[in-house]
């Protein structure tokens, strides 16, 4: 399988207390479609279990929390609050025989608290599994040193800039903190992000860094032809 065919699946679902909205949830992940073979059904069972998994999340701690907050509201007549969460994908990626996205989940609670979490998964579309970031560098490379050395780069071109802001005491830090799942393909490189919080505020968002293929040495993502020229 070199191509797969992906439409939205999509579910929603709303937490009430004396019929009264406390908590909304939204969900939309890949399904591929038609799910024909035992990949396309793997990776359908894939992205359906991530959307359970977040519904569960949604009713085992969200609906607890805002139920708390509905009730602290009422009990001093203040406007009376309504939590969200929502579960969404983007495509950054699909040639090659390779599939690449992201799924991130943003949550609405107290006023001014938002939390975003990212999660990127590459598939190998023959064999019909993720693959591993190690796996497109060559053996023994020292990858992950230079992926964050080049990202330590950009956070300084940043903050020179006055563009971002980051809390990053020592360059090691940035690789203590980062987890080679966190990263997806794009046409222009290799991208790779951190969590909220874990290396700059929350201002930030999830900082993510995409670094052009030429840049990652020789013999690194050989499998990925450059995008054809414009």
């Amino acid at each position: 399988m070199t191509n797969i065919h992906l439409q939205p699946f999509t579910a929603e679902r709303e937490w009430t207390i004396e019929d009264i909205p406390v908590l909304t949830a939204s969900v939309s992940v890949p399904e591929p479609v038609p799910a024909a073979d035992s990949i396309s059904r793997r990776i359908r069972r894939y992205y359906q279990l991530q959307c359970r998994s977040f519904l569960r999340y949604c009713e085992k701690w969200l609906f607890p929390l805002a139920e708390a907050e509905y009730r602290a509201a009422l009990a001093i007549s203040a406007p009376l609050p309504c939590f969200h969460a929502a579960l969404e994908y983007r495509v950054t990626w699909q040639d090659q025989g390779l599939l690449s996205l992201y799924t991130q989940s943003r949550e609405v609670t107290l006023p001014g608290q938002t939390l975003l979490t990212r999660r990127g998964d590459t598939w190998d579309l023959a064999a019909g599994y993720p693959i591993p970031l190690g796996d497109f560098f060559p053996a023994r490379s020292p990858w992950k040193r230079q992926l964050m050395a080049l990202a330590a780069e950009e956070i300084q071109r940043q903050e020179r800039a006055g563009a971002a802001q980051y809390h990053l005491r020592r360059p090691q830090d940035l690789r203590r903190r980062f987890n080679s799942q966190n990263y997806y393909l794009t046409s222009e490189g290799l991208t790779v992000f951190f969590p909220m919080y874990a290396i700059a505020p929350a201002a930030e968002g999830i900082p993510a860094f995409t670094i052009p293929y030429t840049q990652l040495g020789e013999g690194a993502f050989a499998r990925l032809r450059p995008p054809a020229e414009p």
